[in-house]
């Protein structure tokens, strides 16, 4: 229980409350072999977690059930790691702080850099995605996804839709002439991404949080090289023709259209919620046990039942057994 918060004393006077529920506190210290007073600091603190419930009239104590005790815990836990990640992601003068050691110098080509190495872009594009707060907008005129780039690209994907990032993707209509980059782009937008379609795009454009752009050095070539520009600038051009490639490109939904009934799949998150409902009774349960908070959890299980249309988790469960997913 250490990984919850719990010392391994705290886990040593919980555990014991459990094995005998209704003790009294007086005298556990010589139990455990400690000094009376660290043994009192100890019960206090997992009463005040409500770990452990003193009862009315007399010194018994009481554990508190395993499931409730451990939901408390995870509870606590993330609110503490919510607030570090705030503290973590919130001073971003550090970086004209840290700017300022390296001799005020300006950042070289005004506010523009310049790559060449493919493998520093890419790690490049993985940060700025994992970073990512707001918004992710992208143009990307490829032909096909390999699987390499898909098994890549899912968990940065999955994880900013979690966190709320909108993202907007228009890609080429010939990559959906491939099955593993249709099927993907049909996930994605499961998941809550937008993504439409143009018959014929050459640029390629990222763009985060609306203040950080990457294009190709050269748009025949993109193997010469990437300029990550965040001059307001020319990221407010780069946004005006995303937004221009954004108004005639077409939904993806309506290209490729809803999948027959025989042929529906769904998400890896969907199958995973799709089989934490077959197995456990609470929504409460299930959403601590992939990760995610109630409300996403719910709002799974919504999707699952309209891409199944099943008219309650039960009959959902059914049509999953048909068709061997749980």
């Amino acid at each position: 229980m250490g990984l919850l918060g719990l010392d391994a004393m705290e886990e040593r006077v919980y555990r014991h409350f459990l094995r005998y529920p209704g003790t009294t506190a007086e005298d556990i210290h010589l139990l455990f072999d400690a000094p009376q007073q660290d043994v009192r600091a100890v019960l206090d603190h997992l009463i005040e977690l409500s770990l452990l419930r003193p009862s009315a009239g007399d010194d018994t104590l009481t554990a508190a059930d395993p499931e409730i005790a451990v939901g408390l815990l995870t509870d606590r836990r993330l609110s503490e790691l919510h607030h570090e990640l705030q503290q973590v992601t919130r001073p971003r003068h550090l970086v004209d702080e840290l700017r300022a050691e390296q001799g005020a110098r300006p950042p070289a080509g005004g506010g523009v850099e310049r790559m060449t190495d493919l493998a520093q872009i890419r790690h490049r594009i993985d940060d700025l995605a994992f970073f990512a707060r707001r918004e992710i907008l992208s143009v990307e005129p490829y032909q096909a996804l390999t699987p390499e780039n898909i098994e890549h690209a899912r968990p940065l994907d999955a994880r900013c839709l979690r966190r709320g990032v909108r993202i907007r993707n228009v890609v080429l209509r010939e990559a959906l002439d491939d099955p593993g980059t249709a099927a993907y782009l049909r996930e994605l937008g499961s998941l809550g991404a937008e993504i439409r379609v143009a018959p014929d795009i050459a640029e390629r454009v990222l763009v985060y949080d609306r203040h950080t752009a990457l294009v190709p050095t050269d748009p025949g070539d993109t193997s010469r090289g990437a300029l990550i520009a965040r001059e307001p600038g020319l990221v407010a051009g780069l946004l005006s023709l995303f937004e221009k490639i954004w108004e005639q490109a077409t939904d993806l939904d309506q290209v490729l259209g809803a999948p027959p009934e025989d042929e529906v799949t769904l998400s890896p998150v969907e199958l995973d919620v799709l089989r934490s409902m077959c197995r456990v009774t609470k929504d409460e349960i299930g959403a601590r046990e992939l990760g995610v908070s109630l409300r996403t959890y719910r709002r799974h299980v919504a999707d699952v039942l309209r891409v199944l249309d099943a008219s309650n988790r039960p009959h959902a469960a059914l049509l999953a057994r048909e068709r061997g997913w749980v």
